[in-house]
């Protein structure tokens, strides 16, 4: 694998690392901001923890704009500077209105970062490669949330503002991010698309020095003659994709990702564990996360995006039902963060591999910013409601955490059917190749 693009591809990815971060720190703050501020679990769930995600939303929403008009790399710098406004502010907080304000702009990071780093990896990757490569943002997702459970449990015990320390030192990463990020070239197909040719030429160089470069311009060039530039992602020519990156976003949350990551020690506590045990058991899912991430990370261009989806239906489907059933049943002891433990491997070498390189690889070069807006809108929004309602689904006596699970594994079963009899194959194929596969299918 040419080093450069392996270097570029790591930098994007970074931005990955503190969406995983900015995602699950906050739940070492949870119960504490809560305490801090006597907010109700409604306001507590919709506004202090979900105000993030919230802001995942707007940044999904909007993100493909400054994508397609500034680039994929002046993007990504403004993310940096997102999250490292987010950190401070965040800190510093004194009341729970500004502490939203300041989640509620690191989530526009997050959201934006779904868009960004994906195109811009998928884009300079080779078609062999582009998987793992587009797969490095989701294995920085899942490293900087096994550091943010880490974070949690060292800067637990440093007094009564532990919270602050645990938010500000996000900040750090954010910065580095940020002198990493102004190094690295912009998208040569962005550059294309925008009619830079002697630009893109250059970055077409850097990748590949022996390149006839004249004849990949022409390639390139040929394939967008064929799209009309004034065209939007909402038309029926495009609805197969749209179907396919609504259907792996609405698949991804509700399998209850990200409800689990935000209330991970709430959820350990719920299941009789004490406070300790529970940031600890924290840690141990964010290293389950980082080592089933990698093993699909490493297989993904192998077996293909269709068998980890596979493998990963199956384990959610399992775990689910077994952590359901624990709660029905009142399991204590190990028998909960053990259930968790399986179902965080399976979606980590499933979905959590397989989401951003997919919605990445399956519109076409000129709505591939706008494709990857809806599909992350979709994923988003979903992820915003359904952790926010978390706290009162959990203490309403009618319902409880063993349906909320059930729920969950329910909805897993239908995304079997999805992955069975809808999914397409991608792997090995470049992305005008995919473009012209998946436009051909009618649905």
């Amino acid at each position: 694998m040419n080093k450069k693009i392996l270097l570029w591809s790591i930098t994007a990815a970074l931005a990955g690392f503190l969406f995983g971060f900015d995602v699950v720190v906050i739940s070492g703050a949870d119960k504490k901001l809560q305490t801090l501020w006597d907010s109700s679990d409604s306001f507590h769930g919709w506004v202090v923890m979900g105000m993030a995600l919230w802001g995942t939303v707007v940044g999904a929403f909007f993100g493909g704009i400054p994508t397609n008009k500034y680039g994929r790399k002046n993007t990504l710098i403004a993310i940096g500077v997102l999250f490292a406004l987010s950190a401070i502010g965040s800190a510093v907080s004194n009341d729970p209105y500004v502490f939203a304000l300041f989640r509620f702009i690191g989530g526009i990071g997050v959201g934006a970062s779904t868009i960004a780093a994906p195109a811009y990896i998928s884009e300079i990757a080779p078609a062999k490669d582009r998987g793992r490569l587009v797969a490095l943002y989701q294995f920085n997702i899942v490293f900087g949330i096994l550091i943010a459970f880490l974070s949690n449990y060292l800067l637990s015990g440093v007094g009564e503002n532990a919270w602050r320390w645990m938010l500000g030192v996000e900040a750090i990463p954010a910065v580095l991010y940020i002198l990493f990020a102004l190094k690295v070239p912009r998208s040569p197909r962005w550059l294309l698309s925008k009619s830079r040719i002697a630009e893109a030429k250059k970055v077409l160089q850097l990748i590949d020095p022996n390149a006839d470069v004249d004849a990949q311009i022409l390639e390139l060039n040929q394939h967008a003659e064929k799209s009309d530039k004034s065209e939007t992602i909402f038309i029926k020519k495009y609805r197969f994709p749209l179907i396919l990156a609504f259907l792996i976003a609405f698949f991804n949350q509700f399998s209850g990702i990200n409800a689990f990551l935000y209330y991970a020690p709430r959820i350990f506590e719920e299941a009789g564990l004490g406070e300790s045990t529970a940031l600890l058991s924290s840690v141990g899912i964010g290293l389950t996360n980082l080592i089933f991430t990698l093993l699909g990370v490493f297989l993904i261009d192998k077996v293909g995006r269709k068998t980890l989806m596979y493998v990963g239906s199956v384990g959610y489907i399992i775990s689910l039902g077994l952590v359901s059933a624990a709660f029905f049943y009142s399991w204590t002891g190990l028998a909960v963060p053990i259930f968790l433990f399986l179902f965080i491997a399976a979606h980590a070498i499933g979905q959590g591999a397989v989401i951003w390189v997919f919605i990445s690889e399956i519109f076409p070069n000129h709505l591939r910013a706008s494709g990857q807006s809806f599909g992350s809108s979709v994923h988003w929004i979903l992820a915003a409601l359904i952790p926010s309602l978390i706290p009162y689904l959990f203490q309403h006596p009618m319902i409880g955490a063993g349906v909320v699970f059930l729920v969950f594994a329910v909805m897993m079963v239908f995304q079997l059917l999805f992955v069975m009899f809808l999914m397409p194959e991608t792997k090995g194929k470049t992305l005008e190749e995919l473009e012209d596969e998946i436009l051909r299918k009618k649905i």
